[in-house]
C-alpha cells in the first residue's frame, strides 16, 4: 500500500497494491492497520455509493460540524475527477483547489479529511463511485459551495453544454458566501 502527500495538509492519495493474474486482480482497498500507520484514524460508519453519466458534476459538498465527515473516495467503474476546495481557516491551502483523476483502472483513493468541499465530473461514459464516510448523513448540517465560482476557477474537464447538474447543486451559494466555521489544527 502507498500513500502520497498532497501540498493539502491531511489530503493523501492512496495506491494499494494490485495482485494481477489471467483470473483478474485482488487487492486491499482499505485496511485499518497500514490506514492508522499512515495517521488515518476513523471509525467508517456509512457507505455511499452513487452512479452517474458522462457530464454530471457533483458537489461541491460537506458538512459542518458536529457532523462533519472524513471521506475515502475511490471509482468502481468509469473515470471521475475528484475536486476538493480546502475551506479551513488560517490553512495554508485556505481556497485552493485540488484534483486528481479516479478510475477503475487506476485503482486510486483519495483521503479527505473534514475541512474540505467536496465533488467530482464523470469523464467516462458511466462512473460508479463508492465513498466510506466516517460520520452520518445529517441534512441540517449541509454545506455547500458553487461548482462554477469564478473565484475557485475549477476545470471540470466537461464542456459547459454537456455539463449536467441538479436543480440543488445550481443555487449553492458562492465559495465567498458558504456557511463554514472549520478551521485548520496545525
Amino acid at each position: 500500500m502507498s500513500f502520497t502527500e498532497t501540498e493539502f495538509p491531511g489530503l493523501k492519495i492512496f495506491e494499494p497494491k494490485v495482485f494481477e493474474d489471467e483470473r483478474g486482480y485482488f487487492f486491499e482497498s482499505y485496511n485499518e492497520r497500514s490506514f492508522s500507520a499512515e495517521g488515518i484514524n476513523c471509525q467508517w460508519v456509512q457507505d455511499n455509493q452513487s452512479s452517474s453519466v458522462y457530464g454530471v458534476i457533483r458537489g461541491l459538498h460537506y458538512q459542518l460540524p458536529p457532523y462533519d465527515q472524513n471521506k475515502l473516495v475511490r471509482v468502481l467503474r468509469g473515470k471521475i475527477l475528484d475536486v476538493v476546495v480546502d475551506i479551513r481557516k488560517d490553512s495554508p491551502c485556505f481556497g485552493k483547489v485540488f484534483s486528481l483523476e479516479l478510475s477503475a483502472r487506476n485503482k486510486k483513493q483519495l483521503f479527505i479529511p473534514t475541512g474540505f468541499a467536496h465533488g467530482f465530473s464523470v469523464l467516462s461514459k458511466k462512473a460508479v463511485v463508492l465513498y466510506k464516510c466516517d460520520g452520518f448523513y445529517n441534512k441540517e448540517s449541509e454545506g455547500g459551495i458553487l461548482y462554477n465560482d469564478t473565484a475557485l476557477n475549477i476545470d471540470w474537464q466537461v464542456p459547459v453544454d454537456e455539463a449536467i447538474i441538479s436543480a440543488k447543486d445550481a443555487e449553492l451559494p458562492l465559495f465567498s458566501d458558504c456557511k463554514n466555521t472549520f478551521v485548520f489544527n496545525k
